[in-house]
């Protein structure tokens, strides 16, 4: 407990200001973490060393205020916050200190800049008077880390810290978010000024988080899909960063027009709304994926035309006119190029928009869309949920989740074959729901990120979806969950191979199975080992029992499920191909 010495010596004291009015005195640490509170930041993730120690003592008089998660890793610190921001909306904080603490936020840094997840990240420095030297664990983290950051800034001088961290939180949750790096150097975390408060930044210079929507853009683009016949949309995670979901579902219903969704567009609509029809690219649907390249109209709202979701450009619906809504004009005309532009926040966009649209259903356009589900269904999805054979696959496993939860759990996945069967067989209801790394691909990503994911939403399930390979990427966060008492469900999905991969080397390098058969550890043990319950099964007789036992457990489980080996997940449009030239095997 904390001595009421130390408490006097920590308080904030009041001193005189030039204007006549008394300020208090604050070090740069104390600095911090008031900006922390001003913003309403709750949930910090982080490690300690020697360069933040300055920041970390200060933090031991605002535990009643701030709560700080202990992580073991840095990646895994900011892959957690990257969850909490996903699921609450808000920017994710992350402490960690010089040199290697640094260095080990980059692949979260860049992850969370091709997915934009607004992240403040603190680094801790050494002395200014160090910089340059190579010091005791210095590294130039802002060379280092500008191409992956949306801003980043070194802080040398504290009294420069309640003006720098107000246009970090600025920065990285307006206009298309993103990650901001603040570096501190330890003197300035260690140095006492005047503080005259803390005032958020509403506004800067030369920066323009949305750009000016030009009306007659929105109303050349409502002629068209007036125009249309067989108009398509195609829908990403700006609807859920806009806070546009009403708006987007207003839009769709209104026009009757058959809505794909990315990845990371997953949720921002209902899976079971009459005109959601499934997802798109690689490993999306039969019908989303082939009628791209036969509607007349494609309509793209906040989605970046990524290669997983065009495949060849050359062949990408050049039969097509393109209206695409963006806040990120740099995102506009970047891979396809478009007949009308509309700059601006879908939030406001999309109301302009659907006033000016006529009322329509397009039954026999959509019915294209049913015939192609039919032809899917028969070929590849029935046998995925209800196998006959004694092997269990990984389609039957999410089938049991979404039974067990009603489409309303988050489902946190990693990078691999069973990401793609969770995205394509989740159901959900609300949005904020599906938590992913989609533009990276970062295995390790899921474990952390379920962590933060559910102190983003407190309330809601968790469901961490994992791969054999990912999860050891990231396991030693079961001391996170063991320490902070967090709630996670642990879903492994154990096929024994890096099952992305091999798929790729069995279907394009003549089963040439170079270094993906993986071996693991007891992972119920090792859960145990940790405080936390678990189980592992390979009999479908077992699933619904073990799935259940894992969602009504009060607190974390790991549930692993031995599946196949060598199942493969389809379709699947082959690297170098069109999106036409989808594959149902």
């Amino acid at each position: 407990m904390t001595n009421a010495t130390t408490l006097e010596a920590k308080t904030p004291k009041a001193i005189p200001h030039s204007s006549g009015k008394q300020v208090d005195e604050v070090t740069g640490s104390q600095a911090v973490l008031e900006a922390f509170i001003a913003e309403g930041v709750d949930t910090i993730f982080g490690y300690p060393g020697g360069a933040i120690m300055p920041i970390y003592d200060a933090l031991y008089d605002y535990h009643d205020r701030l709560k700080h998660i202990l992580v073991r890793h840095e990646q895994g610190g900011i892959h957690a916050a990257q969850g909490y921001a996903r699921t609450s909306g808000r920017t994710g904080v992350v402490f960690a200190t010089s040199g290697p603490g640094a260095t080990n936020l980059v692949t979260g840094l860049a992850d969370a800049m091709i997915d934009s997840t607004p992240l403040v990240c603190i680094t801790g420095q050494v002395f200014a008077h160090l910089l340059g030297t190579d010091a005791f664990q210095e590294t130039d983290v802002v060379n280092i880390t500008t191409p992956v950051t949306k801003w980043n800034y070194q802080v040398t001088d504290a009294t420069e810290i309640p003006s720098v961290l107000a246009k970090a939180f600025y920065i990285a949750g307006s206009g298309r978010p993103g990650p901001v790096l603040i570096d501190i150097t330890k003197n300035a975390q260690l140095q006492k000024f005047a503080y005259e408060g803390y005032t958020p930044c509403k506004h800067i210079r030369s920066y323009r988080p949305k750009p000016i929507v030009r009306k007659e853009f929105v109303e050349e683009a409502a002629k068209l899909i007036n125009a249309a016949e067989k108009p398509f949309i195609l829908f990403g995670q700006g609807v859920i960063l806009g806070k546009a979901e009403k708006e987007f579902k207003a839009f769709i219903e209104k026009t009757g027009i058959p809505a794909a969704w990315t990845v990371l567009g997953l949720s921002a609509l209902p899976t079971d709304h009459p005109l959601n029809v499934g997802m798109l690219g690689m490993h999306g649907n039969y019908g989303p994926n082939v009628l791209t390249n036969e509607c007349d109209v494609l309509i793209a709202i906040g989605m970046r035309f990524d290669d997983r979701v065009t495949g060849r450009l050359d062949k990408y619906a050049k039969q097509a006119k393109v209206i695409h809504l963006d806040i990120d004009p740099s995102e506009i005309d970047k891979n396809v190029k478009s007949t009308v532009p509309v700059w601006g926040d879908c939030k406001e966009t999309l109301p302009m928009l659907t006033q000016l649209v006529e009322k329509k259903e397009h039954k026999a356009w959509l019915a294209r869309f049913n015939e192609y589900t039919r032809q899917e269904v028969e070929a590849v999805i029935h046998d995925e949920l209800n196998p006959t054979s004694d092997i269990l696959t990984m389609g039957e496993v999410i089938k049991t989740v979404n039974e067990l939860t009603n489409g309303d759990a988050v489902i946190v996945t990693d990078v691999g074959q069973h990401q793609m069967v969770a995205c394509r067989y989740a159901k959900f209801n609300q949005s904020k729901s599906n938590v992913t790394s989609g533009g990276l691909g970062t295995m390790g990503f899921a474990l952390p990120a379920a962590i933060g994911a559910k102190f983003g939403a407190p309330d809601r399930t968790v469901v961490a979806v994992i791969g054999d390979g990912g999860f050891q990427m990231t396991l030693q966060e079961l001391g996170t969950i063991m320490q902070s008492e967090v709630n996670v469900k642990i879903l492994i999905l154990n096929n024994r191979f890096l099952g992305m991969v091999r798929q790729w080397q069995q279907l394009f390098h003549d089963k040439r199975y170079s270094f993906v058969d993986i071996q693991s550890p007891d992972f119920v043990m090792l859960a145990k080992s940790y405080g936390i319950a678990g189980k592992s099964i390979d009999q479908r007789t077992d699933l619904k029992a073990a799935v259940t036992e894992m969602i009504n457990h009060n607190g974390s489980f790991l549930l692993e499920v031995m599946v196949g080996k060598e199942n493969n997940v389809f379709p699947m449009v082959p690297q170098g191909c069109s999106v036409s030239e989808i594959r149902l095997k």
